[in-house]
């Protein structure tokens, strides 16, 4: 439900923006006019090993405030984030790029954000001879 919320989202929030120019203009997207515009805050942190993988930090994610900060309650927490990772992989989706993303909460009301991004191959069909790319 939350990716086809976030291919929804992403196309009416992107539909009078230029293109992006890489991965991380896209991710700056994300960090801040999705992030605000879904849950009226900017992502905290932003990091990345410039190899496909991002890591978004939220420290008081709005999901989250509403529960109590007990451990008992951790492991139920990232239940709470199922939707959230999808609406990131959904708008991705959009944009172009597949991805694998995951959710870990060690405190409450933060959670951590973890993004692979898929190397995307393109089938060709030219001439007859089934050619690929590497994106």
């Amino acid at each position: 439900m939350g990716f086809r919320v976030g291919q929804g989202l992403i196309e009416r929030f992107t539909k009078d923006t230029a293109r992006f120019k890489d991965e991380l203009d896209i991710m700056k997207f994300i960090c801040k006019d999705f992030w605000t515009t879904v849950f009226k805050k900017q992502i905290d942190n932003l990091r990345t090993n410039h190899q496909g993988i991002y890591v978004l930090q939220d420290n008081k994610f709005r999901l989250l405030t509403q529960m109590s900060a007990g451990k008992q309650y951790l492991e139920h927490a990232s239940k709470y984030l199922a939707f959230t990772c999808g609406l990131i992989r959904g708008g991705l989706s959009n944009l172009g790029i597949k991805s694998i993303v995951t959710a870990e909460v060690s405190s409450m009301p933060a959670c951590k954000l973890k993004l692979h991004f898929l190397q995307m191959f393109f089938m060709i069909c030219f001439l007859g001879v089934l050619c690929f790319l590497n994106f």
